[in-house]
């Protein structure tokens, strides 16, 4: 394979999962990256740090912002220029937007969610909502892949890339449309889809009033903050936090489940989680079937202890 990888960038900054798709593709081969929009050349040269020799950049303050139509054309091109017969980018909410476009135009076969490397000509994504894999045979012919978040953890091998700008031509019949304002409801916080930890509450805490004892332990951990749907309808959080089928999935290293009861939408939207740890009251709640560790108490006494205990252990080193 010969890749090109789309680096995605935000407000200026190389995201995660950025860095776990160029890790990715270079395993399976000589590869190019691309950045979009406007970035320091020493942000971009992280990259090299990752496996990749050469960042091309885009630098152009009209496309700080993602914009499926004109992302498209840049990475086709910028696939025919270094001779590319595989596009590779991350399967979050950039990429499920651009890579289906890419395969279209490219007339590419696209492998989307992807899981894994490539094994004895087939490669593997989770279905049916996590709950089974399938194993796609890799065809001949231009490939366009994208990568589940936190499925591949980025090896460091310490190299260097090279930055050479990229100058195409995008027209103003490019874009999509026209981005009026952006507001950040993140407050800061680790984008809930890039998060290697997340704390979720529940109905179980009884009132937006106890989040504290989430943000606590969130904090303590480095984690993000999520919620069920049932606490974001009721507006006891903001529904950007809300984790599951019809929310955002997530695949991080640890979910920690608090007063979350289980049902099957909720599952469906972070049983790919590496280790899920639930705290419930209930032991019949059905979450603890799904759970790899489990905790029958009352939230309000066990997560202040859990918090405790964090802290020390980090105040000890």
């Amino acid at each position: 394979m010969t890749n090109l990888v789309f680096a995605e960038l935000s407000n200026g900054k190389l995201r995660k999962t950025s860095h776990e798709v160029v890790a990715y593709s270079c395993k399976l081969g000589p590869t190019t990256a691309v950045a979009i929009g406007q970035a320091d050349a020493g942000e971009l040269e992280k990259l090299g740090a990752y496996g990749v020799t050469k960042v091309l950049h885009v630098n152009d303050q009209r496309l700080n912002n993602v914009f499926s139509k004109a992302y498209t054309k840049i990475l086709v091109e910028a696939a025919a220029m270094v001779g590319a017969d595989t596009i590779l980018l991350s399967h979050n909410s950039a990429g499920k937007s651009i890579a289906p476009r890419v395969a279209v135009r490219w007339n590419a076969s696209l492998y989307p969610g992807v899981n894994s490397l490539p094994e004895n000509g087939s490669i593997r994504k989770a279905v049916f909502s996590g709950k089974a894999f399938a194993d796609l045979t890799l065809g001949e012919g231009l490939k366009v892949i994208t990568l589940n978040p936190n499925s591949y953890k980025p090896e460091i091998t310490g190299g260097s890339a090279t930055i050479e700008a990229l100058t195409i031509n995008v027209a103003d019949a490019d874009f999509d449309y026209t981005v009026l304002s952006i507001e950040d409801e993140s407050g800061g916080h680790i984008p809930l889809p890039e998060a290697e930890i997340v704390v979720s509450g529940g109905r179980g805490l009884k009132g937006p009033e106890n989040w504290g004892i989430i943000e606590d332990l969130a904090g303590a951990l480095g984690a993000a903050t999520a919620c069920s749907r049932p606490v974001a309808d009721i507006g006891w959080r903001p529904h950007h936090e809300h984790v599951g089928q019809t929310g955002i999935t997530i695949k991080p290293t640890l979910y920690i489940a608090v007063g979350i009861s289980g049902a099957i939408q909720h599952l469906a939207g972070v049983n790919q989680s590496k280790v899920i740890v639930v705290i419930n009251k209930d032991p019949e709640a059905p979450f603890f079937k799904a759970a790899d560790y489990g905790i029958v108490g009352d939230a309000f006494e066990v997560l202040p202890k859990i918090t405790e205990a964090v802290k020390k252990l980090k105040s000890e080193g």
